[in-house]
């Protein structure tokens, strides 16, 4: 029996790029983005929360990306 890791690696990725503050925050406090800043609020934890819930959709559903491991 095989196991699909696909959505389980996508989502490990997906959550660690789109983390508010790690690689960039949208928006910021003081401009629409900023990149490399560990600051966050309520704001960019939803925007953050609807693009990793959009794109994992696209990748997992749409695209249909699946790791097979034996």
């Amino acid at each position: 029996m095989s196991t699909d890791w696909g959505p389980v690696i996508v989502s490990t990725v997906l959550f660690i790029l789109l983390s508010p503050g790690l690689l960039f925050q949208l928006p910021a406090r003081t401009r629409v983005v900023a990149f490399g800043n560990v600051g966050t609020s309520g704001i960019s934890i939803l925007v953050h929360s609807i693009l990793f819930f959009a794109i994992l959709t696209i990748l997992i559903i749409a695209i249909g990306i699946h790791i097979h491991a034996a």
